[in-house]
Parts: C-alpha cells; structure tokens; sequence
C-alpha cells in the first residue's frame, strides 16, 4: 500500500535589492523573447482602461464604471497566469506554444486561481462601499451635477480632504492586498497549494521582509500610474515587465 505524503511547506528566502534587479532583468528579457504574446496579455488590460475611461467621460454613463472595474480582479489572476507560464516555459527550456499557453490559462479554473479571484473580487467590492462612505461622509452635503462635472468641489477643504484621507485607506488596502498575492498567484500556477497557504506565504515573505517587498510594491504602484498616464499605452511595456519579472522574484523568494 502506497503512501501519499502531503506537499512540502514553502519555505520563504531572504531577498534584497540585488534579487528584485535580477527579476527586473530577467523579466526583460523574458518580454523580448515573447513580445507578441506579452503584448496580447497587456492588451486586455488596456482595452479595459479604454472602456472604463470611456464611461466616464461619454454622456456621463458613470454607472458602467463598477461593471467595467469588476472585471479587472475577476480576469486579472488568470491574466497574470499567462505572463507567469510564458516566464516558466522559457525557465524550463519548453517550446513557447501560444495554444499550450492559453490551454494552461484555462485549466486554471480547474484550481486555485478562481478561488483567490473571488477574494479579490469580494475586497474590491468592499473598498467600493468604503470609498463610496468616506465620499459620502465628506461630500455628502456638497452641491454637484455629476462627478466629472463638478470638479471644483473636489478643491474645497472637505473636498481635499476627502481625497487626502481616501489616498490614505486606499494605500492601506492596496499595501494588504499586495502582501496577500505578490507570490502567491506564480505560486497557484507552480504549485498544488490551497490559496489560503499561497496568501499566508505570500503576506510572510512581506513580513520577513518588509523594505524589500513594499519597495517592490511601491516601484509597481509608480510605473502602472505612469504606465496609465499616456492613454494606459504605457501599460504595454510595464504590465508584460512586472508579469514576468514577478515570476523570477517568487523563484527567488519561495523555495
């Protein structure tokens, strides 16, 4: 009778500046030797900027805004999966096969990633309410026709405050939910773990160490705001750059 031996526990790595250049270096170098596919991932998310920029500006259909946003952390995971699995086959030495690629993307719903997709949904939406209160708990007396309408409220005392304090919880939940998948999505795709224990691992190596990883974190936050600036063209480079180079960092990191 065979005995079935459960997976090893991840072990977490010390990093430091030098492993996240090396990831940037190789997440380079990964894009050149697949740019058209890089590219193809990256498109999703530009069209999807496109379409979010575009219901806020035509004939003020705000509305569409929370649908179109929704998609992002519902595709975004099995996205990433396909920058994840390009950066493993060419680690590997496996033929960089476009329907292999996507057939791997697909399987996905098979495992982990939807599961870890619902999380970031359900946070999403949770900041969605939250944000729509502290509006409420500063603006809600202000007079306004619609929000890209009335921008001069947003330059009154309330209104700067309003926006001073809302940075200020939304760096908060952004930096939680950085923590909880900056290895642990490459993880669901390398390996069979239950997402509770990608996130776990994710957030621990954040906390063994912190000014690495949020140093990590804040260069992405500042080159996707960057990347989004010139009508979200930007993101055709560094989308393909961080999907790949995050790949390396979760080698180097988790063992």
């Amino acid at each position: 009778m065979s005995v079935t031996h459960p997976p090893a526990a991840p072990e977490i790595n010390e990093v430091d500046a030098s492993d996240l250049r090396a990831s940037l270096a190789l997440g380079w170098q990964d894009f050149r030797r697949a740019p058209l596919l890089g590219l193809a991932f990256a498109a999703v998310y530009v069209l999807g900027g496109w379409l979010i920029a575009f219901a806020m500006t035509a004939k003020g259909q705000l509305w569409w805004t929370l649908p179109a946003s929704a998609g992002f952390p519902i595709l975004g995971p099995f996205i990433a999966c396909g920058f994840y699995e390009i950066s493993r086959r060419l680690e590997a030495g496996e033929p960089l096969v476009a329907s292999q690629i996507f057939g791997v993307i697909f399987r996905q719903k098979d495992r982990q990633i939807p599961a870890i997709a619902a999380v970031i949904v359900v946070y999403f939406l949770f900041w969605n309410f939250l944000s729509h209160m502290i509006f409420a708990l500063f603006l809600g007396n202000a007079v306004m026709t619609n929000v890209s309408s009335s921008l001069a409220v947003f330059l009154s005392p309330q209104g700067l405050t309003m926006l001073a304090f809302g940075t200020a919880v939304g760096a908060a939940f952004a930096t939680l939910l950085f923590c909880l998948t900056v290895v642990s999505l490459p993880m669901l795709l390398d390996r069979e773990v239950d997402f509770v224990t990608a996130m776990l691992t994710s957030f621990a190596l954040v906390r063994e160490n912190p000014a690495v990883m949020l140093g990590w974190g804040a260069l992405i936050a500042v080159c996707l705001f960057l990347g989004m600036l010139p009508g979200f063209l930007g993101l055709f480079l560094v989308l393909p750059l961080f999907g790949h180079a995050s790949w390396h960092l979760y080698r180097r990191a988790i063992t």
